[in-house]
């Protein structure tokens, strides 16, 4: 396998349009390419996160999407790894880690403090690479959420 990991373009809108739709059927979704691939057009044309798609030839394996936060208390740039996603044919043959490397090798240039992500309490195989890869579970905080009415059309 050559593969190499590429920031996404345009030019990559439907094969990590593809991905990302089955990334969200992996976290329970309904499969709605059209609107995946919405979402990240608008992302790769807004410039409001930072896709990586890991590629063999004209074969998209994997991806991760990146978005930037701020923290006032250091004054210093996060970034979120928020989706990462392997197709279940490239599994297991580290697609996953070098998207991770390339995350990490990203924040570094941009000068960020840290880079996190959240996981499904059961998806112990991807904690076990981010251990691997020297993530640290954070013991000193507890995560909430307010989840928000949806607006009606």
């Amino acid at each position: 396998m050559k593969m190499k990991v590429i920031r996404a373009t345009m030019e990559d809108l439907d094969g990590v349009a593809e991905l990302f739709n089955l990334y969200r059927v992996f976290y329970e979704q309904e499969s709605d390419l059209e609107a995946a691939r919405g979402y990240i057009k608008e992302r790769l044309e807004s410039g409001d996160s930072a896709i990586f798609a890991a590629k063999d030839g004209n074969s998209y394996l994997g991806f991760t999407q990146l978005y930037p936060l701020f923290s006032s208390v250091s004054m210093k740039r996060l970034w979120l790894l928020n989706d990462l996603y392997v197709a279940a044919q490239a599994r297991k043959r580290g697609v996953g880690e070098q998207l991770l490397n390339k995350a990490k090798e990203y924040a570094m240039e941009t000068g960020a403090k840290s880079l996190s992500l959240s996981t499904a309490v059961d998806n112990h195989t991807a904690q076990r690479l981010y251990e691997k890869l020297g993530y640290k579970r954070d013991e000193g905080f507890y995560t909430y959420e307010l989840l928000l009415p949806e607006e009606k059309a």
